[in-house]
């Protein structure tokens, strides 16, 4: 088998653009099952963009897509972005419940409250969301993590997630991918800071227009 074939996710020949703009040409990636993949490159090469378009929220201009094999978008990939999607006039239990119904869970209030305790927000359940700092209202969307597993959303497309994030929840969160990837997942990311636990690294400034 070639490695298109083999690879749960791979590029081929891609073009980011920005609107018609292309910021990145050729870029090529073959992320298998376990590989955590740290998405890297200078300012303006559009690594938000890329994550948005596997998302499928931005077109494709040239290149090709394969997911399992198959020339295709991922499929139900779950997308961890700067645009939280909380809502302010929800409570934070309800805001997590919403976030996992998109991808079929309905958690009981055991898993809401683990979820809530591993991002360090035990007993802000009933609080509104609009009262939350931004770096709490984050944790909410990073809850999730700890109850999505492979076999739900086998692709993670996280846009900086350690945003924000203390050391101790940042080794939380680096523990988490680990174990996530054992189970057969995959995971693209942004970050700033170095990444740890990655075991690929795909640099778009090697493919800047």
């Amino acid at each position: 088998m070639t490695a298109l074939n083999t690879a749960l996710l791979a590029l081929d020949e891609l073009t980011v653009q920005r609107g018609e703009i292309p910021l990145c040409e050729g870029v090529t990636l073959n992320l298998s099952a376990g590989g955590i993949c740290h998405l890297i490159g200078a300012n303006g090469t559009g690594k938000t963009t890329l994550l948005m378009q596997l998302a499928g929220l931005l077109p494709i201009l040239t290149g090709q897509i394969y997911y399992r094999g198959e020339s295709s978008l991922p499929a139900r990939p779950l997308y961890v972005s700067h645009q939280l999607g909380i809502h302010p006039n929800l409570t934070v239990a309800q805001n997590l419940t919403f976030l996992l119904n998109l991808y079929g869970i309905t958690p009981s209030a055991h898993d809401i409250d683990d979820a809530l305790t591993w991002v360090g927000l035990q007993g802000f359940e009933t609080i509104s969301s609009s009262h939350l700092s931004a770096g709490q209202t984050r944790r909410i969307t990073l809850a999730r993590l700890y109850l999505l597993t492979a076999d739900i959303t086998p692709l993670w497309l996280l846009d900086e997630p350690f945003t924000a994030l203390d050391v101790d929840m940042v080794a939380r969160m680096e523990d988490r991918l680990c174990d996530f990837a054992a189970a057969g997942g995959s995971i693209l990311m942004t970050s700033h800071q170095a990444v740890g636990v990655a075991n690929q690294q795909l640099d778009l400034s090697d493919y800047m227009v």
